[in-house]
């Protein structure tokens, strides 16, 4: 293995990328004595996943096992403190190690328990969607959405590794993997023009070199503000902003997260030609490349008045009003507070126009 290193201060780990890897990656994580295994039901009922299980079962004393419906909707209280009373319930111990075996949602929920459960245990990452590979099982964000909007409770916790099998990619439907490019788009569009220009040709013939490219930069991003204090690491949510109110206002499930993202990520182009003078050639490449993974780039009938409060709500807004993150040029990123009103107005509008589909 060559792992991409997330260098913290205070702490590092290892993101170990490959095909068939897991058995030697578990060897090497060395779990022991208690462990927690969280995963997604439908990930649950996979050959690999049941291996995976037995497998830490042979290495522990005791192995609990949490499996939580698919979706967004699992990142609810309900679920959090239904991982929690499991952990309790079978008094695994503050050295137990909690394994999160799903996508982003098992990830960023199994995450947040393993946070909060006697302050704080050991976790690992295992991540068997597009999305939470190149995304969200780096970086030690871990969460869950309230009924007022997305991922407002939750803490920083980082992983202690993160195990990338990439055999789990063959499992995926088509609108799971074309969701992950979504991320892999953005990160070609804040950091890495040849990324980007990967992704405008359709599917990447190289995954493996694709998902170590975004591992990469968001490992880079992360190591340089951990914890949102310099506001480097809002640049990771160049589309989030609008997406996360559309995928909310929607309802969780009606939207995949990579789709809101797609859509937000137009719309974050419209208001960069606006307010930092991005090439409207520019924005229309970002379109097409979203496009050529089968993303939404509109959506009939957004709504500004219904989307505003959940906006209102995101977590790069300041008591001063939004904070978005805007492209002058693809590769170089701005976070400005100076966008007028009018122009996210504008914005909505034009990404809920059907004719856009066609530019």
């Amino acid at each position: 293995m060559n792992p991409v290193m997330v260098q913290l201060e205070g702490h590092a780990y290892a993101v170990d990328i490959g095909k068939g890897i897991l058995g030697s990656w578990l060897e090497r994580v060395r779990v022991s004595g208690h462990a927690a295994v969280v995963v997604d039901e439908a990930v649950a009922a996979l050959p690999a996943a049941r291996a995976f299980v037995d497998s830490v079962r042979s290495r522990t004393d005791k192995c609990v096992v949490v499996a939580v419906p698919s979706g967004e909707g699992s990142k609810s209280l309900g679920q959090f403190g239904r991982i929690l009373s499991a952990l309790a319930g079978q008094a695994l111990s503050r050295s137990a190690t909690v394994i999160a075996l799903g996508g982003g949602v098992v990830g960023d929920l199994a995450g947040f328990a393993a946070a909060a459960y006697l302050r704080g245990v050991r976790f690992l990452q295992v991540p068997t969607t597009l999305l939470a590979m190149v995304d969200s099982s780096v970086g030690g964000k871990t969460g869950i959405n309230l009924p007022e909007g997305k991922n407002l409770a939750g803490a920083f916790h980082q992983p202690d590794a993160v195990g990338i099998d990439l055999d789990w990619l063959d499992t995926l439907p088509p609108r799971e993997f074309a969701a992950g490019m979504a991320e892999v788009v953005k990160y070609g569009v804040i950091r890495d023009p040849q990324l980007f220009a990967q992704c405008e040709q359709g599917r990447p013939q190289n995954l493996s070199a694709v998902v170590r490219r975004c591992v990469e930069i968001k490992a880079e991003i992360v190591a340089g503000d951990e914890k949102e204090t310099t506001g480097l690491r809002a640049v990771l949510n160049f589309g989030h902003t609008l997406g996360h109110a559309i995928e909310q206002s929607a309802g969780y499930g009606e939207l995949l997260h990579g789709e809101a993202v797609a859509i937000g990520m137009n719309a974050a182009c419209f208001l960069s030609e606006k307010v930092c003078g991005l090439d409207p050639a520019a924005s229309g490449r970002v379109r097409r490349a979203l496009r050529a993974q089968g993303l939404p780039v509109v959506r009939a009938g957004l709504d500004y008045e219904v989307l505003a409060p959940a906006m209102g709500r995101d977590k790069k807004a300041t008591s001063r009003g939004l904070r978005w993150v805007l492209c002058p040029q693809l590769g170089i990123t701005e976070l400005r507070g100076d966008v007028d009103e009018r122009l996210v107005r504008d914005a909505v509008a034009f990404c809920a126009d059907e004719g856009v589909r066609a530019v």
